[in-house]
């Protein structure tokens, strides 16, 4: 009886034994099953960021042959058009170049630190067209000028700016990005969607591409040209793209329509590339600003995620 209770015992500890090696095994298998499955993941995202970069490299040799092709950018040129998904190993990339000198450059308000009239008066135009208030081109040059100065009406420097419930002082500079605005005077977050549309940010003042050109921009830069007749351009310009600044001129109405040729182009330097490479369970979205002027297009900022 008692060699049986012992017996009794030892098959209980053996299969106590048995089942602690199972569920051991069982947890260091789930353990490298995930561990190889985090190396996996790391793996496809190292490769879904390489073809992003790729992608990037593909634009910047589309602008360069296209820039050897022709100096006019237009909607109907091969790199302006969107492609579908291209198929990679294990995935597929996504990749869109847009124009950005179609849009009124925010930057142009202020030239070598000081505010520039003629770009001043276009911008009220744009945003007396858009519904906003005229004073925000007034704010938006003291937040960008070199000086304290406050100009009016509706300007803001460092005193109305540290009077805020929190603080700080106004920048002095450039924009550096769209999202900036929100710290100016009166650009609240409705504002800045509404201009998104119409207005970029880039590093150095430009003309406009009336080529891509909305036409509440067109009607922007040209003075005294109407929305209607800036909509009936862009119509025409579907189908027949202007060939230079005395193509777009000869077009204007007549009746007063006067525009700067510093102000307006048919050629482009700056480019957003937009892409999103996607390989195994991994995805990565890039965005870079490209600057072409000549030769191979430079990469003014990137973003990858």
């Amino acid at each position: 009886m008692k060699r049986s209770a012992q017996n009794g015992v030892a098959l209980v500890l053996v299969l106590l034994i048995v089942a602690l090696a199972t569920s051991l095994a069982a947890f260091m298998a789930a353990r490298q099953n995930l561990w190889l499955r985090q190396v996996e993941s790391q793996f496809d995202r190292a490769q879904a960021r390489r073809v992003g970069i790729a992608a990037i490299d593909w634009a910047r040799a589309v602008l360069a042959d296209d820039a050897r092709a022709g100096s006019t950018d237009h909607e109907k040129e091969i790199w302006a058009m969107r492609l579908p998904a291209m198929p990679v190993e294990n995935g597929e990339v996504i990749g869109v170049i847009e124009d950005r000198q179609g849009l009124f450059n925010l930057n142009n308000l202020v030239r070598n630190g000081a505010t520039s009239a003629p770009d001043m008066a276009q911008f009220r135009r744009l945003l007396e067209t858009l519904g906003l208030p005229g004073d925000l081109a007034t704010a938006l040059a003291d937040w960008m000028d070199a000086d304290s100065e406050t100009q009016y009406p509706g300007g803001a420097e460092d005193l109305y700016y540290l009077a805020l419930a929190q603080p700080y002082r106004a920048a002095n500079r450039p924009l550096a990005e769209l999202g900036e605005l929100s710290r100016v005077k009166g650009f609240d977050g409705r504002t800045v969607e509404i201009l998104r549309a119409y207005v970029t940010v880039l590093p150095e003042p430009v003309p406009v591409n009336v080529n891509f050109a909305p036409p509440e921009v067109l009607a922007a830069v040209a003075q005294n040209l109407t929305l209607a007749d800036a909509r009936s351009l862009a119509q025409q310009r579907d189908g027949h793209p202007f060939k230079d600044v005395a193509d777009f001129r000869q077009r204007l109405p007549h009746g007063g329509v006067t525009v700067s040729d510093g102000n307006i182009s048919v050629s482009s330097q700056f480019f957003l590339v937009t892409g999103r490479a996607r390989i195994g369970g991994a995805q990565v979205s890039t965005q870079a600003l490209l600057r072409r002027s000549g030769g191979w297009p430079s990469v003014v900022w990137q973003n990858i995620q």
